[in-house]
């Protein structure tokens, strides 16, 4: 390793590995039901699914083009030839000794998702197999459940670029959003249907200069919540820091984390690929796809989310701040009423307003909410909403304390008082980003830590890259 690392000269290498259940009628490689979510333990189950010996898989064909559809979704080139591979491990949860994935030729190849940072995610692969069965570990025994076991199973894997925590868990968010939005699955991850997993490594700035990676990665796995995903890899950020401190270099190693107690605990040692014993499955033949099947996919992919806010900034002349919140936070629903709102004469920036701040709105027709909005007083001016907010900031001097600790809700409480304070005449993009700007400034200090989420220019202002 290049140089020696410390707090002030590492920076963080993160790669991300996203696990996602598709919404299809039944199991990956043969004809079990994919609805085994809350039924009783092995009730789900078939000589294909418990690994058997002889039983033959047949692939589910939605499920393959569901993957292929996300992956158009995401930017990637589709293979138009593909195959499953047999991946070689030895685990309680995997019976039959392999699982069926795909190596050499995935579905999907690059593709890419821009933040809300600006910054671009760039993806490695796309590629469909094998759930396998549920482990509860007990004192002095392993449980197992296969009715999880042969559901369809995407993983979307990106390359290492991440060097912000708070980009990885916005590009999860994002994942999640385009699954739900192209109605292919639910990502509940309070089920497992959705699961994070994240490789993380430092590097020096000189080994960045020379675009140099670590000679080793530590894989935190199965992490079930987007809060919990930046935890995790903050907690092991520390603990790798402290290895390198003691003069030692960390172990390539799988990791859990432990919500509890807050840090990672060790796992297993970390396999390569060459461990796996990659070859191709006898018994599921090559696939190939035509080009013509491929531009029959594209058709079916609908305007995509970054598209709808894009077209609405454009064509409505609103806010990007508040057509995110009106498509991300309220939903494509709301979308639509707005647009057919404006289309029978009501003006596009009051309109939006009254539905993200109003909740009557919600209720309303499209003529109820033109009639509402043309009764609204106009918003009140950024110098006395400023005024205001402040007011409110001093009156709850703890939600700026909360917000020091990484409590980015208080963001929301400060912006329910100013609401109220205003009986809803705030208008609420602007008013949210006066609250930023308050509480950055208040948060007078750069930590020493290169993964803190502040940058201190030169004037008096301070951008808060949270944003």
């Amino acid at each position: 390793m290049t140089g020696k690392v410390t707090r002030e000269n590492c920076r963080l290498v993160l790669g991300l590995e996203i696990h996602l259940h598709l919404r299809t009628d039944r199991k990956m490689f043969c004809g079990c039901s994919a609805d085994v979510w809350d039924k009783e333990s092995n009730s789900i189950t078939c000589p294909v699914c418990l690994g058997l010996p002889g039983a033959l898989p047949v692939p589910n064909e939605d499920a393959v083009k569901k993957t292929q559809l996300l992956g158009l979704a995401l930017g990637c080139e589709l293979n138009k030839n593909s195959r499953f591979d047999r991946k070689h491990y030895f685990y309680p949860d995997l019976p039959k000794g392999y699982q069926i994935s795909q190596y050499k030729q995935p579905l999907c190849l690059g593709g890419s998702v821009k933040l809300d940072s600006g910054f671009i995610a760039d993806i490695e692969r796309i590629h469909l197999e094998e759930d396998v069965a549920k482990s509860f570990h007990e004192k002095n025994r392993t449980l197992l459940d296969f009715n999880k076991s042969g559901m369809p199973l995407v993983e979307i894997v990106t390359k290492p670029v991440f060097t912000d925590v708070k980009d990885a868990v916005d590009f999860c968010k994002k994942i999640q959003q385009m699954v739900r939005f192209l109605d292919i699955g639910d990502v509940d991850m309070e089920k497992g249907q959705m699961r994070l997993e994240a490789n993380i490594s430092l590097r020096t700035k000189e080994m960045e200069d020379k675009n140099e990676l670590s000679t080793y990665k530590v894989e935190v796995k199965n992490i079930n919540s987007f809060r919990f995903m930046e935890k995790a890899v903050l907690a092991e950020i520390d603990r790798q820091l402290e290895i390198f401190e003691n003069g030692e270099v960390p172990i390539q190693e799988n990791r859990g984390f432990d919500e509890i107690r807050g840090k990672t605990v060790p796992q297993r040692t970390k396999e390569d690929a060459k461990d796996y014993r990659y070859f191709p499955e006898p018994d599921v033949p090559p696939m190939v796809f035509s080009d013509e099947y491929i531009e029959e996919l594209k058709k079916q992919i609908p305007e995509l989310p970054h598209e709808i806010k894009e077209r609405l900034v454009k064509d409505y002349g609103i806010r990007m701040s508040d057509a995110t919140t009106l498509l991300d936070v309220m939903g494509v629903s709301f979308v639509e009423k707005f647009e057919k709102t404006v289309s029978k004469g009501g003006d596009a920036k009051k309109v939006v307003n009254a539905l993200i701040n109003r909740t009557e709105t919600h209720e309303m027709s499209e003529d109820e909410i033109i009639l509402f909005v043309s009764d609204v007083k106009d918003s009140i001016g950024e110098e006395e909403l400023s005024e205001i907010v402040q007011k409110i900031i001093d009156s709850y001097p703890k939600a700026v304390e909360d917000y020091k600790g990484g409590k980015e809700n208080s963001l929301q409480f400060i912006l329910g008082q100013v609401m109220r304070e205003t009986k809803g005449k705030a208008d609420h993009g602007i008013t949210l980003q006066i609250i930023k700007e308050k509480f950055c400034l208040l948060s007078s200090f750069v930590s020493e830590n290169p993964f803190f989420p502040f940058v201190l220019l030169d004037t008096k202002d301070i951008i808060c890259l949270t944003d």
